[in-house]
């Protein structure tokens, strides 16, 4: 059994569910009030300081009429520095075989808007050397959609390609919503049930909101409707400013202008131009765009960015009209859109 888990998450919900999943498989048929301690943010400040000394103290706490203990220390992404998780450290250099901790490392309730620290290199270090996990509970990008995909296949009920394109096109970014919802269609259809998108339609409730490649996808493919309703989606249930989309189609046109006519030729290159760490894809993705648009659509693209950010800026027309009249014309002047040309003779 591993003495610490560590589990990071930006998505409230899903590192609720995740905690609440990890902590039923360690207790398993144990009695819960013997063998879990829960701390949280009061319990990790001491005179204004974070520490992780009450969890130090906690974890050095033999089981009483059980035979393990489970520490749960929640609001823990305020550690940040190597002083502050010292104590923690020090344990997990010869942690007690009895006791497992699960290090929650996410905001405080007290600081909502906050940011989370990095884990310190000390903590990382140490929690792999004692053998435990680390854990991210909220994926990134592509990742949601792999995440959507898979807990759909896992899913208590049966559901036909309909059904799990209506879930996965309402839901959008925000998989938090899944286990409620799919726990919803269990109380209603029962367990092992069959069903498809009319079954599950009634239970979907508003759209989610959708993340930023998703609005730029559907301009890349020429559709109107759909880059409209990932507006929509992004602007209401998102809660995105409509500066915060422009500043998003800004830096999709952007990368596409600074890679045409640079010479360029592989990923690469054009991630070094570009200044991108990690991944080539989304470079790849520019490069392919700059290749497919051309000097005059993306010189077109930059002007109408132009006029719409002067609308928002006090032309008069209401935000949500002037990116919706922004993102209409760019899908119109995407390639995939454009009528082609006549054929010669």
């Amino acid at each position: 059994m591993a003495p610490i888990h560590l589990l990071k998450g930006d998505d409230p919900t899903l590192i609720s569910q995740a905690v609440g999943k990890l902590v039923g498989d360690l207790v398993g048929g144990g009695d819960r009030s013997l063998i879990v301690e829960e701390l949280t943010e009061v319990d990790h400040q001491i005179e204004d300081e974070w520490t992780t000394e009450a969890i130090a103290r906690a974890a050095h706490t033999p089981p009483f009429l059980t035979d393990q203990r489970v520490i749960v220390a929640r609001h823990s992404g305020k550690f940040s520095t190597g002083d502050s998780v010292k104590p923690l450290v020090d344990w997990l250099g010869d942690p007690l075989p009895t006791t497992t901790v699960v290090l929650v490392w996410e905001k405080p309730q007290s600081d909502p808007q906050g940011r989370i620290a990095s884990v310190p290199k000390a903590l990382k270090e140490a929690v792999k050397k004692a053998g435990g996990q680390e854990v991210d509970t909220s994926p990134k990008g592509k990742g949601r959609k792999i995440a959507l995909e898979d807990g759909l296949r896992r899913a208590p009920v049966g559901l036909d390609s309909s059904a799990r394109a209506a879930i996965a096109d309402q839901l959008g970014d925000d998989l938090g919503r899944l286990e409620s919802l799919l726990e919803t269609l269990v109380g209603a259809h029962g367990e092992g049930a069959t069903l498809g998108a009319a079954d599950v339609e009634p239970y979907l409730g508003s759209a989610a909101d959708v993340p930023p490649w998703e609005l730029t996808d559907a301009i890349e493919a020429g559709d109107i409707a759909l880059a409209l309703d990932k507006l929509a989606r992004m602007s209401e249930a998102g809660e995105r400013h409509a500066l915060q989309i422009m500043a998003v189609l800004h830096g999709h046109i952007g990368r596409m202008l600074r890679l045409e006519g640079s010479g360029v030729r592989s990923d690469t290159e054009a991630a070094e131009l570009l200044g991108l760490k990690g991944s080539t894809f989304p470079a790849k993705k520019a490069l392919e765009g700059s290749r497919r648009w051309g000097h005059d659509r993306l010189a077109r693209a930059t002007q109408l960015l132009a006029e719409a950010d002067l609308g928002l800026r006090g032309g008069g027309v209401p935000d949500r009209t002037v990116m919706e009249i922004l993102v209409a014309r760019l899908t119109a002047l995407s390639p995939k859109t454009a009528k082609p040309r006549p054929k010669a003779g």
